[in-house]
């Protein structure tokens, strides 16, 4: 006897090969979460700098040993300048000041398989950031300071460049592909020419009253921190915004600029400074003697 499904195969061959049975449904298995992470080389590149921030706090410390306490106002911001970045490395190279920025990574599969989604997360050391937030003011500072600007300026500037670096930090960890991200970015962005309009033109202007010899050190250190700091929003959208470099990379650059900007910079301001004597900032008053010393002058003067 022929069954009803035999004779519909007979009678209709290509109908039956389009009803047959369909076949197992493909299964989609999750891809795992991406990490990446600092490695030996970036673990061992954090320990040296912390070793030659530290050293460099030593050197700047001993450097300031003959010099009057009115006359110190560069050995001292250039010491914190070091301390501040040597504790930043301990705490990075510790594994203290660092944690995930996770988003999520879209993989695409054949027509008939779903796409699904992965976690990518990158290591973030947030201590960088507090590390420049501190330093870099300081930095901006003794340009002042060499300058001559005028106060309300110097503290617009500063004002910058915490805005600037804060910024770098709220964009690292901004969701991927968002307003957010790319807007904390342009805030940074733009933070920092205004550093460079109140830096750069009226320490221009400001520096020309102090003589040529001053001029021309004002000018080689204000080029050669400003195009460094140039340098950093490279790397950090390289890195941390797009992540197309190794965390052990970012590591490495960082350091390289950090030593440039830092140390390198603190020894030639304070070397040059030594040898001009127009470069010379003397605050007395409560600068070397406290409030209390100035305060007994000013009676003595009276009597």
């Amino acid at each position: 006897m022929i069954s009803p499904d035999q004779v519909a195969e007979m009678l209709y061959p290509a109908a039956a090969a389009t009803t047959s049975k369909p076949g197992p449904i493909p299964t989609v298995i999750p891809t795992p979460t991406h990490y990446q992470l600092s490695g030996e080389t970036g673990h061992r590149t954090l320990w040296v700098l912390f070793a030659l921030m530290t050293i460099s706090s030593g050197v700047f410390a001993l450097l300031s040993w003959n010099v009057p306490v009115s006359k110190r106002i560069y050995h001292v911001t250039t010491t914190l300048l070091s301390i501040v970045s040597a504790l930043a490395y301990f705490a990075m190279a510790a594994g203290h000041a660092s944690s995930l920025s996770c988003h999520a990574v879209r993989d695409r599969h054949s027509h008939d398989i779903p796409d699904t989604f992965h976690d990518s997360c990158r290591q973030i050391y947030w201590a960088r950031y507090i590390d420049w937030a501190i330093t870099t003011p300081l930095v901006l500072l003794n340009l002042c300071l060499l300058a001559g600007v005028d106060g309300a300026h110097t503290l617009m500037a500063v004002v910058a460049n915490v805005i600037m670096v804060l910024g770098g930090l709220f964009a690292a960890y901004g969701a991927e592909g968002t307003a957010q991200k790319w807007g904390w970015f342009a805030i940074s962005c733009v933070s920092y020419l205004f550093v460079l309009w109140h830096v750069g033109l009226h320490g221009t202007r400001a520096v020309q009253s102090k003589g040529a010899r001053v001029s021309k050190l004002w000018a080689s250190l204000a080029i050669y921190s400003l195009a460094l700091w140039a340098a950093y929003p490279i790397v950090w959208g390289v890195a941390a915004l797009a992540r197309r470099t190794s965390v052990d990379t970012e590591i490495l650059v960082y350091a390289v600029l950090d030593i440039l900007v830092k140390p390198v910079f603190g020894l030639w301001l304070l070397v040059s400074h030594r040898a001009i004597a127009e470069s010379n900032i003397d605050l007395g008053g409560y600068w070397s003697q406290g409030a209390a010393a100035e305060g007994r002058i000013r009676i003595g003067e009276e009597d």
